[in-house]
């Protein structure tokens, strides 16, 4: 019980820099969807090179936070740790920095076939940026696993917050100083550059906050025969974290070469901006992950891990549904995140929600080959998820545009979750509650399909039983469908609940 208290709380705290933080930067959504309208096709711009990036990233840190977590909690102390450290650091960087050369020495051809000719910078600051960040990946694991929760979250939250500043400032007040002679570097016409620009300044700062953790690296510490190991256990985590996050980002790299018309970039705008809204599901697996991952590796194989595998599970997937409640039945509030000219892309939110959750209980289930080293099969289950991805954009991207793009995500995902079920229970038995987790998700599904919506609601997910012109009705009848799952989850939890509450009432007794 204790070691999952610690999980909670680090969970909270990692959660700062995760929902917390990227709830702040929900700002820049509505700022760049208000300054950026949908028919320009800027904002499908943003979408398209972001989503390269993500991969980019997973390609130059090719699983190596994953194994360094494994490889220093492998009997290792001390200097040896270091060594691993070192090594981690050493091997990222260097192809990092490989990375960079070839880029800026190719960049008219690489520009030129991303289509991007026009703006090859576009595509070398956004190579900057993903290799700091892939060498960043490695100095914030190394704060995970030395428990140094606080100063990851400084750090992140440092960097939104800044990246927030300068965004305001670029997109609010330049605009009405460009008159100034110090102001004659500002172009209206280039608002999607400053994007990339603001992302490279703010991504170089937050470097010099490792200055501590860069001083105990050392080349007389990288150790080849070292990087040799690591290797052999990371090659297939690199191809899992490849097709893993081309599960994510896949649609919106291959959506300019299926989508036939020629409002392209506007289409994928629309879908890219609509999807922010489904990204709390992503803050908060991802705040989960960073204190779920060295908290099982920590705590080893046995049985009292696994049952404790089973419990976070369902309480992941109770937590997660409750944030889909939240979206679906407040969607006419979250709205207003967009530009009206973007609402056509909502209906696609709750679909990409709910994969979200399922890439979570992906995430959750893949520690029984992580733990037990059999992580080629990380690799073949998410390659055959990602083919489904891709089976499903190019059958039905050309005949209903982006909506396919959110279906293949869910099929995705859902055939990596039964991939790994199956196979996992044979390989690494955890007994999770799979009734109960399948209860709460009919729960949720039955209440979302019983939601009330506009009349003029666009939707492919969603059979309108309930449309209430009301604003006020809408809200007040999907309050009541909310509170109705928040009563269940709390009703079936209740000795939870009341051991929560005596424990507060207990603490608040004795500091009196």
């Amino acid at each position: 019980m204790a070691s999952l208290k610690k999980l909670f709380s680090d969970s909270v705290i990692y959660g700062l820099s995760s929902i917390v933080g990227r709830f702040l930067n929900y700002l820049l959504v509505p700022l760049y969807t208000y300054h950026i309208s949908a028919a320009s096709g800027g904002y499908g711009v943003v979408t398209n090179v972001y989503a390269y990036t993500a991969l980019l990233l997973i390609i130059l840190t090719f699983g190596m936070e994953t194994t360094f977590f494994y490889f220093a909690n492998s009997g290792v102390k001390g200097a040896e740790r270091t060594n691993v450290f070192s090594t981690a650091l050493g091997a990222v960087g260097s192809v990092s920095f490989v990375f960079v050369l070839g880029v800026l020495a190719l960049l008219g051809p690489i520009a030129n076939a991303m289509g991007y000719g026009a703006h090859p910078e576009y595509i070398a600051v956004m190579a900057a940026v993903v290799a700091l960040d892939a060498f960043q990946a490695i100095l914030f694991a190394r704060l995970r696993l030395e428990n140094r929760a606080w100063k990851f979250a400084a750090l992140k939250l440092s960097f939104i917050v800044l990246n927030i500043g300068l965004n305001l400032f670029v997109f609010l007040l330049a605009p009405k100083l460009q008159h100034l002679p110090f102001m004659q570097w500002y172009d209206e016409q280039n608002n999607v550059g400053y994007i990339f620009y603001i992302n490279l300044i703010c991504t170089a700062l937050v470097t010099f906050g490792f200055w501590k953790e860069l001083k105990d690296f050392h080349l007389s510490t990288f150790h080849f025969p070292l990087l040799k190991q690591m290797l052999r256990y990371t090659w297939p985590l690199l191809i899992f974290g490849i097709v893993g996050i081309l599960n994510q980002v896949l649609d919106k790299i291959l959506f300019p070469f299926l989508y036939p018309g020629s409002d392209m970039q506007e289409q994928l705008g629309i879908y890219g901006a609509c999807v922010k809204i489904a990204m709390i599901m992503a803050m908060i697996t991802q705040a989960f992950r960073y204190a779920y991952e060295p908290f099982v590796f920590a705590g080893g194989k046995g049985e009292k891990s696994k049952e404790s595998q089973a419990l976070v599970m369902k309480y992941f997937v109770m937590f997660t549904l409750l944030a889909f409640m939240v979206v679906v039945c407040y969607m006419d509030v979250f709205k207003y995140i967009i530009r009206r000219d973007y609402w056509e892309g909502l209906r696609a939110v709750p679909i990409v929600m709910m994969a979200e959750i399922l890439m979570g209980v992906y995430f959750n289930l893949s520690f029984w080959y992580k733990l037990t080293a059999k992580t080629y099969w990380g690799a073949i289950m998410s390659a055959v998820g990602c083919g489904v991805l891709v089976l499903v954009n190019v059958l039905l991207v050309p005949k209903i545009g982006y909506m396919a793009c959110a279906w293949g995500g869910l099929a995705g995902y859902g055939t990596c979750v039964l991939l790994s079920y199956f196979i996992g229970q044979r390989h690494y038995h955890v007994p999770y509650p799979v009734a109960s987790i399948l209860g709460w998700f009919a729960l949720a599904l039955a209440l979302y399909f019983l939601r009330a919506t506009p009349p003029d609601t666009l939707s492919t997910f969603h059979f309108p039983l309930f449309t209430f012109d009301s604003l006020w009705l809408r809200l007040a009848y999907n309050t009541l469908l909310f509170a109705l799952f928040l009563a269940a989850l709390l009703w079936s939890e209740r000795a939870l609940v009341r051991r929560v509450i005596w424990c507060h009432c207990l603490n608040g007794s004795r500091n009196k």
